[in-house]
């Protein structure tokens, strides 16, 4: 079955997906909205959102627990409006503070506070055991492992100025 392409470029092929390759593609947009429901439910346990939690993990593992807003955005792959908002809410609960780049008068970053930390630290055991029960517990670690280095290939494909900032 032919579809008409972008107005310009003609006819093309449509690569219709096989009924294995459609099982597989639902099964995965089944998988990852309930995986994320899960991981959701905990998260607001401890007052936070799946992005605020991501955020803050990022900020963790950095020296300085800081980061330019530009290099956060990237990082969790966030628009920098909605990062802006984000913070914003990170800020109100006491768990970030965004302040001016030294010796540059454009740049600003995001920090985590001590608060944020121990806000963080709360939330993590949740959801690690979260994530351990919802995705790693039904597989093999080896099957883990290799949906993880699908996963970096599309992510790959998708990103392909590297970023890989996981």
């Amino acid at each position: 079955m032919a579809n008409a392409g972008p107005e310009g470029t003609g006819t093309r092929e449509t690569r219709w997906l096989d009924a294995d390759e459609q099982h597989a593609w639902r099964s995965y947009l089944r998988a990852v909205r309930l995986v994320d429901e899960a991981l959701r439910r905990g998260l607001e346990e401890h007052g936070m959102s799946h992005p605020e939690y991501e955020i803050l993990v990022r900020l963790s593992e950095v020296p300085r627990r800081a980061l330019r807003m530009s290099e956060l955005a990237s990082s969790v792959v966030n628009s920098r409006s909605r990062l802006t908002h984000t913070v914003g809410r990170l800020e109100r609960a006491g768990w970030a503070v965004r302040r001016p780049v030294s010796g540059d008068g454009r740049g600003v970053e995001c920090q985590l506070t001590e608060r944020g930390f121990r806000a963080l630290e709360a939330a993590a055991h949740t959801h690690v055991e979260g994530v351990r029960a919802t995705l790693l517990d039904p597989m093999t670690r080896e099957e883990f492992l290799a949906l993880g280095a699908s996963l970096a290939k599309v992510a790959d494909r998708l990103d392909p100025d590297g970023l890989k900032r996981v």
